[in-house]
């Protein structure tokens, strides 16, 4: 997997959850996964088409997304509810879009999905030959894990 794939996720990343949510945020220590891996309860998931293919996930615990849909929304919230559901999605496409802007302006032209959400316990995503960089976010609401695995297309 190339850095040049990576870079813009992580950097769109900080970018946007420093500029809605205005907390102090901090990068753990990167790591591989292969084949399964687990997801925390709540993931986002766009998919990727075209030049290079995947996938990436924003995956964080159910209370670190009620807290960032609170912080978003201006208002407690107390459940994972449709609003909060909606407020994860945007986010997942704030950060997206400007990880993509950056992709298209290094001269990659691909595709993405919609995010989709995903939310439970014992979950699981396993893709097929694709290795995923795991770029772990820490913050006073928790950590988000930002997965990326993208591949350029044969």
């Amino acid at each position: 997997m190339r850095v040049e794939y990576i870079n813009p996720f992580v950097e769109a990343a900080f970018s946007v959850l420093k500029e809605v949510l205005r907390i102090d945020i901090q990068r753990g220590e990167l790591y591989l996964k292969s084949v399964s891996q687990p997801v925390l309860g709540v993931t986002a998931i766009v998919g990727l088409a075209g030049d290079v293919e995947g996938r990436v996930l924003f995956d964080m615990g159910e209370s670190t997304a009620i807290k960032i849909a609170s912080s978003m929304n201006g208002e407690e919230m107390v459940k994972f509810d449709e609003l909060a559901k909606a407020t994860i999605t945007e986010l997942a496409n704030m950060i997206t879009a400007q990880a993509v802007t950056k992709l298209h302006e290094l001269g990659f032209e691909f595709d993405l999905t919609p995010p989709a959400i995903f939310t439970g316990d014992n979950m699981e995503v396993t893709d097929t030959g694709i290795e995923a960089l795991i770029v772990p976010i820490e913050m006073e609401y928790g950590k988000i894990e930002i997965n990326v695995a993208v591949r350029e297309k044969n």
